[in-house]
């Protein structure tokens, strides 16, 4: 089986490609340009953007499934509308592309962002976001809206929401790859009060070949890890670096007034800010999440947060970025 990976360059992508040329899969890697974290592993690497549908019916000619992991993640607005463009016209590029070329299965990797909490458990039935969260959440429950209606229509789809992604292969990197390594720098001087769930990548990927093997045509699975505070996660995170965690945690009123004063609360390496109103909004979250669905019909595990610390300070100490 031949199946096409979108945002291959990317931290999820990438980590997907190896799965599947673990199990033995032929892979073609679609990126827009960045090609570090698919060079060298030994599948084939073509150049497609998500918002030109004739360049997605080329990269997508002869394979027999698509993995579609792209997509515009912001915590700062709407970056000018690429946002929702990408991250809903991108969709319905893909599934669009895919069926015209003849390509039997699709899995969309959409967010938990797509869910909005509603008092219990948030799983696959939970309320999408609609009208009301950042412009990135919106996308994101729109994009699986626009999955969810073509499988409705006959397409084969089926798609992932992981929560918070943490873990090694790293390049870009992510923003909170970021944030592991300003605080390995000893660049952050205050934390954020709040916390997420957070998933290994690596379980993440195996999750969605899963979901392309034994998935159910328009079902979606939850992916989620573990919830941790952000203090709770940079005390960890420093005790595998070795160095001192911040003691300071700002309440999040207090936060989104910094993170207001010009988008920036703290200072850590170049690219998004963490801590911006929209961050800080996330960071909010407090419903318990399930995987069970996931757990049940495709044996989705997620491991222990503290091998996905260390892996990750390990791999960014091996490329230099600590």
């Amino acid at each position: 089986m031949v199946v096409a990976v979108t945002g291959a360059g990317g931290h999820l992508g990438g980590n997907v490609v190896d799965v599947l040329l673990a199990r033995g899969y032929r892979v073609r890697a679609v990126v827009r340009r960045d090609r570090r974290a698919v060079e060298g592993c030994g599948c084939e690497v073509v150049e497609a953007d998500v918002l030109d549908r004739e360049s997605l019916e080329r990269a997508f000619g002869g394979v027999d499934a698509v993995v579609h992991c792209a997509a515009y993640v912001s915590i700062s607005g709407g970056h000018g509308g690429m946002v929702w463009r990408v991250n809903v016209e991108g969709v319905r590029n893909v599934l669009d592309a895919a069926a015209r070329v003849g390509v039997r299965r699709v899995v969309h990797v959409s967010s938990i962002h797509a869910f909005r909490e509603c008092g219990g458990m948030v799983d696959e039935g939970a309320p999408l976001v609609d009208g009301e969260g950042s412009v990135y959440d919106r996308s994101k429950a729109e994009g699986l809206r626009v999955a969810t209606e073509a499988a409705a229509r006959g397409q084969d789809v089926v798609a992932v929401c992981p929560t918070g992604i943490i873990g090694p292969k790293d390049y870009k990197p992510s923003r909170m790859g970021r944030f592991f390594i300003a605080l390995a720098r000893g660049r952050v001087p205050a934390l954020v009060e709040g916390g997420f769930d957070w998933v290994d990548v690596r379980d993440v990927a195996e999750g969605v070949v899963a979901a392309l093997e034994r998935g159910w045509r328009g079902e979606r699975y939850v992916l989620s890890g573990r919830y941790v505070k952000v203090a709770e996660l940079a005390r960890a995170w420093c005790g595998v670096a070795g160095v001192r965690a911040p003691r300071v945690v700002v309440p999040p009123g207090l936060a989104r007034i910094g993170a207001g004063l010009g988008g920036i609360l703290l200072p850590l390496l170049p690219g998004e800010p963490l801590f911006t109103a929209e961050a800080i909004g996330a960071l909010s979250w407090r419903t318990p999440v399930s995987s069970e669905r996931a757990r049940r019909g495709l044996g989705y595990v997620a491991r222990p947060l503290e091998e996905t610390l260390e892996d990750t300070y390990r791999w960014f100490k091996e490329y230099g970025y600590v």
